[in-house]
């Protein structure tokens, strides 16, 4: 049998000869180079129709170790810009660049063309009441549709479903964020915040230091009162269908993904759904540790919520 990916992996797991270790991962390094600057990069039709690893992946490897931008191969993240850019214009590209990470100036350059060597100063000198002016300009004076969020280490983009985020300490932003990890609460609430603006104002949202984000949504009882007691007679709303053939599916889907999910009716008889979502979810990898939580686990969740709301709870009040 040749040698297997899981052979290498559980050598430099349990090997306690650091030498060897480190010979091996100098032969990845010199594979790695090799194929980004010498097979891939210099055959220029190769790197833009079919680079030699999967979306350019090796690009994000470089950026999120903070290597500088003349460390990377040039035309590749030339190209890589471009393929962000042209989606962003809903122009056809090669494969949607979900998940691509640019250097912040790129970033500006790509959403916030006209402003992007101001919005690039301000930002790198921590300048954000500048910043913002320039934001609220373009949504106020200039019809642009995005939302935005502030926190301390975060800047969130929201293009209408596609979320973008600047890593302010870091000077990287993250595009088209989908299967990435969530790794700071912060980061979390701040999303949370950000989606609840829009779709659920009215929804009781805090963060447990620490620990998880709480999400509370009520589902009245004046709601509830009306979906038929019996699922053999025939359904006369779009309530009835829901409560009794799919909304517990979409809470057992939940239950996966949330740290806890609790339902209880309050003093009126309302029904109180109460979502914790940690930076982990219970599902669970092969080596039986816990997996983290992704941009697309969160938004299943905040969908659900937006649902929730919009259909049964601002129709009530």
């Amino acid at each position: 049998m040749p040698l297997q990916p899981n052979h290498i992996i559980n050598f430099l797991n349990n090997e306690t000869e650091t030498k060897y270790k480190s010979e091996i991962i100098d032969l990845l390094n010199k594979r790695i180079r090799a194929l980004c600057f010498e097979e891939c990069e210099r055959d220029r039709i190769v790197c833009t129709l079919t680079p030699l690893c999967s979306k350019r992946f090796l690009l994000k490897l470089r950026i999120k170790n903070l290597l500088k931008i003349e460390e990377l191969p040039q035309f590749c993240y030339s190209v890589h810009k471009g393929v962000v850019e042209r989606d962003f214009r809903n122009k056809r590209v090669v494969y949607k660049p979900n998940d691509a990470f640019l250097y912040l100036i790129d970033f500006l350059d790509v959403f916030f063309h006209g402003d992007y060597r101001k919005l690039n100063k301000f930002m790198s000198f921590g300048n954000w009441e500048e910043a913002i002016k320039i934001f609220d300009d373009r949504i106020q004076n200039r019809n642009e549709n995005f939302k935005y969020l502030l926190t301390s280490n975060f800047f969130i983009f929201k293009f209408e479903q596609n979320i973008h985020i600047i890593f302010i300490n870091e000077k990287y932003a993250l595009c088209n964020a989908s299967r990435e990890n969530l790794t700071d609460l912060e980061l979390l609430i701040g999303m949370c915040r950000i989606f609840a603006e829009q779709y659920f104002p009215e929804i009781n949202l805090q963060l447990i230091p620490s620990k998880n984000v709480e999400i509370t949504v009520k589902i009245p009882h004046d709601v509830l009162s009306k979906v038929k007691d019996n699922p053999s007679e025939e359904f006369n709303s779009k309530a009835d269908d829901y409560f009794w053939n799919i909304f517990w599916e979409d809470l057992n889907t939940l239950t996966h993904y949330c740290e806890e999910l609790h339902l209880q009716m309050d003093k009126n008889q309302n029904l109180e759904i109460t979502l914790s979502i940690s930076l982990l979810t219970n599902n669970y990898s092969d080596d039986g540790k816990r997996v983290p939580l992704r941009f697309r686990d969160l938004r299943l969740i905040l969908n659900f919520i937006t649902q929730i709301y919009t259909d049964y709870f601002i129709v009530w009040v």
